[in-house]
């Protein structure tokens, strides 16, 4: 396909001849015909990879490189044996971590293909919604106010149509385009007669000709060009922190191992395997699978709930979370709004208000809204037959109005529908009982307290004005907007919705505190806020944030519990403050405002029937509009990062201490204590005990307050019970060594047994702060850690045991070992509690616990 770089330097009849396209669309065969040779519109880093490419990747890692050139020597110097057990024991663990990683890979493409990108496109010549990835050169789509440009589309008709382009030319402010022709040598950023994938339409409507898809996009472009990978969220961090940590303390432990023996004079070859097999053991090599698998899991359990997740750490995300800013409408209130009131300035019912507001609603481009629907559904009360639409300014969010100009008759008359006090503060004079008379400062006053009662009421309330123009007037501008005539107010009611304070108070017991965050006028905030008997601790207006820098909005944020009026920046700024106070922050919103939000949260929430751009912009999809399910979503989300932290800890209790024991033992005893093989099957018994981590339960009150990583924490258990770990080894050394010295094969096959048995059942007493007997675990967990501990406990007594140099011991060592692993399972036991009572173990809650709604909550 011809890209055409410079397509909107082209005559647009050059363009529509070279594309055999026509305005009225293409046909629904030729569009398929067009896309099997085009291809979809996606961009070439969505495409998932091959499986087996997938599976070869998994050999990069640097550690199984080094095992498979260990199983080349071993091969090299005729230990056949060795070599085969080592090569299958690394395909073994490969395979394992591909299965699970693949298996989550594909569930999380399928919960994302549910909620993707659509768009209007005519068909056959009429119009349809098809999957934006079924889009082709040529298509004439349809865009409004809150749809994302789903390809790159030269204008065929727009009317007011302004597209935030940022994230491709980096203009901070909207873009107005028009259908006009361009000369030879207009750049991309002066193209105002194209719009490009994946920009955001915020205002007014358009019909535009596709004339590139997929890579070969701008969008497209950039990425093959780039390559760019998105940004790290804190959860990737934080583990990479932890493994990056973990393979310091290896990468040191190693190098002494290799530097005590040369110099102790050992054989080299068996040193450097030695070494190796510490590495693997040491090495969480299973995390990127336990974590892949287990936030997987999470979010397939979070759609049975009815929450679609499109980035899986934001399963983590959503558990952290400790303030969820969320909009008043649909949320906190039914989304039923229905008109209750059309009054005129004397505060008498109008027909007359709700003519001019009927035409409004009538007229009006762009996104459908609620009270919009309100105002029509009472569109039998009213005839406005005979009304002609000329033009019209469209909403947008900043001037927070709406203008239609329309003639009937001959007259013409621009009628503005929007914010009260935007609307007053542009009217001079006003309509009372059919007359229009000067607005006095006496009858101003009097409209806004009369708005002001409204709002006290809970009413969300729209002025009504008009203006006459021109009869020869055919184009409406912002600057028209003066001069007008005050007509009266439509006022609206959105009751609370049943069941929000018992879900208000559910979030606030989880640790969650719940901010409103509104375009909508404060007293109707403050009043759903005492209708659900929530504290408000304080009200900041838009026109406050405005005002305040970076470091005064920081203290403000966390002494209010409304936002009112806020424009979309303002949204912004405000999670950004609550964010840099050490919050995670979740945004949940569905209108086109709400998408610079949704960005910049730890976790942005929308609806399925949400606008594109916050869609778009969200990493959880809710299909049902509920908080309730919000509630399920945070449990979900800390049972998640529970089962996480069980193999942190796992990995950093006896697995440690062992390995640690290993390598110190290498040094004072004349022999090493486990052969390479014998350590690489010590590591791979335990991985199979781990792979049931993600299919745990975990303890009701682990998921009663938001958590979050905590290095230092980890650190101290680590030195705890690595320490504990490592002094049980030095009894199981001492008690071989006096039962049976110099017997080298026993003292190995003895340890083996002790350090596979102590490093797995311990899974069962760190799962938990309670009493292990009062949890129940996973009957998986208990089959694969029962299972892992029986195959190496009694490998030794059968043949397959020879070839990893084991010996049967007799009875009275298995007793020792058995008794010595009770007892360290006690200590660990009380360890455990001693640590949980002292700590919060691997992950505390923040400091700033909100209070229940009707409890004051202090910061």
């Amino acid at each position: 396909m011809e890209q055409g770089p410079a397509a909107w330097t082209q005559p647009l009849e050059a363009l529509l001849a070279r594309l055999h396209g026509s305005p009225s669309g293409l046909s629904t065969a030729e569009a398929e015909s067009r896309l099997a040779r085009f291809g979809h519109n996606v961009l070439g880093h969505e495409r998932r990879r091959a499986p087996w490419v997938e599976f070869l990747a998994r050999f990069r890692n640097p550690l199984v490189l080094v095992l498979l050139f260990s199983s080349v020597v071993l091969a090299v110097v005729h230990d056949v044996t060795s070599s085969t057990i080592i090569a299958v024991i690394v395909l073994m663990s490969v395979t394992l971590d591909f299965v699970q990683e693949h298996r989550a890979g594909q569930a999380a493409e399928r919960l994302r293909s549910s909620v993707a990108l659509r768009a209007r496109v005519l068909r056959q010549g009429g119009a349809r919604e098809v999957p934006a990835s079924e889009l082709v050169p040529g298509d004439v789509v349809l865009l409004a106010a809150g749809n994302v440009v789903p390809a790159d589309a030269r204008l065929l008709e727009a009317k007011d149509l302004h597209v935030n382009q940022a994230m491709l030319t980096g203009e901070p402010y909207p873009v107005e385009k028009r259908p006009v022709e361009l000369p030879p040598s207009t750049r991309l950023s002066e193209a105002d007669n194209t719009v490009f994938a994946g920009t955001a339409v915020i205002g007014g409507a358009a019909r535009v000709l596709v004339f590139a898809t997929g890579v070969h996009t701008q969008m497209g472009d950039i990425a093959h060009a780039l390559s760019v990978t998105p940004p790290s969220t804190a959860f990737e961090r934080e583990t990479r922190q932890f493994g990056l940590m973990v393979m310091r303390l290896t990468m040191l432990l190693v190098l002494f191992v290799l530097a005590t023996h040369l110099f102790a004079n050992r054989p080299p070859l068996e040193s450097f395997l030695f070494a190796v097999a510490l590495a693997v053991g040491l090495t969480p090599e299973l995390l990127p699978m336990v974590v892949s698998v287990t936030l997987a899991r999470g979010a397939l359990r979070m759609a049975r709930q009815q929450v679609i997740v499109k980035r899986l750490s934001a399963v983590h995300d959503l558990g952290g979370m400790d303030v969820l800013c969320t909009d008043k409408t649909g949320t906190l209130t039914e989304a039923t709004i229905r008109l209750v009131r059309h009054e005129d300035t004397s505060g008498h019912e109008s027909g007359r208000v709700l003519e001019l507001a009927l035409l409004t609603s009538r007229f009006a481009a762009g996104v459908p809204n609620p009270m919009d629907a309100a105002i029509l559904a009472r569109e039998a009360e009213v005839d406005v037959r005979g009304w002609h639409k000329v033009d019209e300014v469209p909403f947008d969010f900043e001037r927070r109005r709406v203008s239609v100009l329309m003639v009937k008759e001959g007259r013409c008359v621009l009628v503005v529908k929007g914010a009260p006090e935007d609307v007053l503060r542009r009217s001079t004079r006003s309509e009372e009982a059919g007359r229009v008379l000067a607005l006095t400062p006496e009858v101003r006053a009097r409209l806004q307290a009369r708005y002001a009662a409204l709002g006290e009421d809970g009413l969300r309330v729209l002025a009504v004005a008009w203006r006459d123009a021109p009869a020869e007037a055919r184009v409406a501008r912002p600057e028209d907007e003066e001069d007008l005539v005050f007509a009266g107010y439509v006022a609206f009611l959105d009751p609370p919705k049943q069941g929000a304070r018992a879900t208000l108070v559910a979030l606030a017991n989880l640790g969650v505190a719940t901010k409103v965050v509104s375009g909508d006028d404060a007293r109707v905030a403050l009043h759903v806020c005492r209708q659900l008997d929530v504290e408000t601790e304080g009200v900041l207006t838009g026109q406050e944030v405005a005002g305040l820098d970076e470091a005064a909005l920081e203290v403000r944020v966390e002494q209010a519990t409304v936002f009112a009026r806020m424009s979309p920046t303002e949204k912004s700024r405000v999670i950004q403050a609550l964010r840099r106070r050490g919050h995670v922050v979740g945004f949940l919103g569905d209108g086109i405002n709400d998408a610079p939000s949704l960005k910049a949260a730890d976790v942005g929430i929308s609806v399925d029937g949400a606008v594109d751009v916050a869609r778009e912009a969200a990493d959880l999809i809710l299909l049902r509009h509920d908080l309730d399910v919000l509630r399920d979503g945070v449990l979900e989300g800390r049972r998640t990062f529970g089962n996480v932290m069980k193999y942190i800890r796992m990995g950093t209790s006896s697995n440690f201490g062992n390995m640690l024991s290993m390598a110190g033992a290498s040094v004072v005893l004349p022999f090493i204590p486990m052969r390479p093989l014998q350590i690489l099957l010590n590591n791979l018994l335990y991985d199979v005990s781990e792979l049931a981590i993600p299919l745990d339960s975990v303890d009701a009150e682990q998921v009663q307050r938001p958590t979050r990583w905590d290095l230092r924490g980890v650190r101290l258990f680590m030195a705890i019970f690595g320490a504990l770990s490592s002094l049980f080894d030095v009894a199981t050394f001492t008690v071989l060594l006096s039962l049976f010295p110099g017997d080298v094969a026993l003292f190995r096959t003895g340890w083996f047994m002790e350090s596979l048995t102590t490093q797995v059942l311990v899974i069962f007493i760190i799962r938990t702060r309670r009493n292990p007997l009062r949890s129940r675990p996973s009957p998986w967990l208990v089959l694969t850690s029962l299972g892992a501990v029986g195959v190496g406990c009694a490998l030794p007594y059968v043949g397959m045991g020879r070839w990893f140099g084991f010996v049967p011991p007799p009875a009275s060592v298995v007793f020792a070992l058995a008794s010595l692993v009770v007892v360290y399972l006690l200590f660990a036991l009380w360890l455990n509690r001693a640590f949980s009572r002292r700590f919060t173990g691997a992950a505390r809650p923040r400091a700033r616990t909100p209070a229940a709604p009707g409890a004051r909550r202090r910061r």
